[in-house]
């Protein structure tokens, strides 16, 4: 059993056909999309098919996602390209052997350090990129894939300089538009498009490819000033480390890699969580990780360039109703077939088409009905999702990476640091109600029932400790107890420690008594520990807001103001 792969096990026979059908129909859509990707990578087009080969079998064997689709990806190869270029070494130009060469080992480094992740259980990090913000990245990713195709579907040169000089570069080239070439390029789109709105069930992109090369052979659109492809160079991937590489080139390629990185364990987990919480099955994202290790090194091995898992592959996988890794290790098997015998069909296809191709790729990463959500649902987080936008695709994709987690991060401080607080109150059945804490809110006449909704730690507890003065000292009554709700406080470090030590001392010196309404006993034991517990009293717990309530209630030095407010 143990010799089964996780993401095999339990399989049943009736499942064999569905994934097999899978396979095949997912094989259709990868060759020419993967060859797509080849253009963003910079790598050779045959690079592309050697994704989905070895990487996609060596995930199937050691992940645990059933449906997880591994291989090239347009974010992933964006950043590839972005940091080879910005190494700025001479002779490594894309398509260069160098180039492939930096491209496999970036790879290898990428599978290395999802080695040391999975060792040291590292799968929460993809955690702490927000959903705002994969949002705002893979939109510019989007913006620059699709905007680097425009060239190639015009039949124009591609512009030098910053992404705004690259597209006024194209822009002021309009009178120059090779005709040919763009009619293949508008074809694809055209053929593509008709078919996802009209027959989805048949891949648009492999009868674009299939049907525009025939064209392209049979009218030899290459002496009318067409690009093609030319020869493709097919057979069995090469197996071996990259050639010409040395020890410092891998600390020259560890910044891209450790882009790749993030971005991968992020995209890889959102991806394998939301098809695995359809189907109901399990989740082992650390288990995964292996797998994408695996996956990495096989691409780094076998002369391609860093792989991911691919939220639409994985997709079109779903839609055929395929269950299980087999599915993949189909179209493993046959783009190996393709890649050993039929490459030479290539030949004749314009390159236009597989712009085409990228550039609708683009299009789906652009997520408008994400930004919508942002603006009508959170303001703030559609802000950041724009910063992060306009960076990618203006600035660079690497930077648009360190971006996303500075982002993320500062949110996560955000939140800590500035979190809901409320002072709680009693409606006529007993039922707490929330207020918004603010000067002049109590809770009942002298008495102040505060929530905070975040640990307490050293950077937010000043914060805290001064809203809370600031309510005790303008409430409507004299405030005779001040009572912290714990419920959503579970751990406290020494500085708030002793910083809530003051804040009781304060409250004693203004003759309120301060309680504690909802610690739990890892809490308590902390403060215990710190001194701060003998400072508010052992007898000053309650386990209950309500309990609160009536103790309040029940206290003599309160009951004039209790008369008062029941009169």
């Amino acid at each position: 059993m143990r010799l089964i792969p996780e993401s095999l096990r339990g399989y049943q026979r009736p499942w064999l056909a569905r994934d097999v059908i899978a396979g095949l129909t997912l094989s259709a859509v990868a060759i020419p999309e993967v060859m797509g990707y080849t253009s963003i990578a910079g790598t050779p087009i045959v690079t592309g098919l050697y994704t989905v080969i070895f990487p996609t079998l060596l995930f199937a064997l050691l992940g645990s996602s059933r449906l997880l689709v591994v291989g090239a990806d347009s974010a992933t190869a964006a950043v590839l390209a972005a940091g080879l270029t910005g190494l700025g070494i001479a002779g490594v130009t894309p398509g260069s052997p160098e180039w492939l060469a930096l491209a496999s080992l970036t790879a290898l480094v990428c599978g290395g350090l999802l080695i040391v992740a999975r060792l040291l259980r590292l799968g929460f990090i993809g955690d702490f990129l927000s959903t705002s913000v994969l949002i705002g990245f893979l939109t510019g990713v989007g913006i620059q894939v699709l905007s680097g195709q425009i060239p190639d579907l015009l039949g124009i040169s591609k512009g030098k300089g910053i992404w705004f000089e690259q597209q006024w570069h194209w822009i002021s080239s309009l009178s120059s538009i090779q005709l040919a070439t763009f009619a293949f390029g508008l074809s694809t789109i055209a053929i593509i498009l008709i078919f996802k709105r009209f027959i989805p069930v048949v891949p648009g992109a492999i009868v674009a490819v299939v049907l525009l090369t025939a064209i392209s052979a049979l009218t030899d659109a290459q002496a009318h000033g067409v690009a093609v492809v030319g020869a493709v160079q097919g057979g069995f991937p090469p197996i071996g480390l990259p050639s010409g590489i040395s020890w410092p080139d891998v600390t020259k390629v560890l910044p891209t890699a450790l882009s790749c990185f993030v971005l991968i364990i992020a995209q890889s987990a959102a991806t394998s969580r939301s098809f695995a919480f359809r189907h109901g099955d399990a989740v082992d994202i650390n288990r995964d990780i292996v797998g994408l290790s695996g996956a990495n090194l096989a691409a780094g091995l076998s002369g391609t360039f860093v792989v991911n898992g691919s939220p639409t592959k994985t997709q079109i996988l779903d839609e055929q109703k395929g269950r299980t890794q087999l599915a993949n290790m189909t179209m493993s098997a046959v783009v190996l077939l393709f890649t050993l015998f039929f490459t030479g069909l290539l030949v004749d296809m314009p390159k236009a088409v597989l712009g085409g191709i990228v550039f609708l790729i683009g299009v789906s990463l652009i997520d408008i009905p994400g930004l919508q959500r942002l603006w009508i649902r959170r303001r703030n987080e559609f802000v950041v999702a724009v910063i992060t936008t306009v960076t990618v695709f203006a600035v660079g994709v690497e930077q648009g990476i360190v971006l996303a987690i500075v982002l993320s991060m500062l949110d996560i401080i955000r939140r800590q640091y500035k979190p809901g607080d409320y002072v709680i109150g009693q409606d006529q059945a007993g039922e707490p109600t929330y207020l918004a804490a603010r000067p002049g809110v109590q809770s009942l006449p002298g008495l102040v029932v505060f929530r905070y909704d975040a640990e307490l730690f050293y950077a937010n507890a000043n914060r805290f400790v001064d809203h809370l003065e600031l309510i005790i000292a303008n409430a409507p009554d004299p405030v005779r107890w001040v009572a912290l709700d714990c419920g959503a406080i579970d751990d406290i470090d020494y500085s708030a420690g002793v910083t809530l030590a003051n804040l009781v001392n304060y409250c004693q010196a203004h003759h309120a008594r301060f309680v504690l309404v909802r610690p739990d006993t890892q809490l308590l034991a902390t403060l215990r520990s710190y001194g701060t517990l003998a400072e508010i009293g052992e007898g000053n717990i309650y386990r209950t807001v309500a309990d609160t309530f009536r103790a309040y209630r029940a206290d003599p030095g309160s009951a004039a103001l209790n008369a008062g407010a029941e009169a």
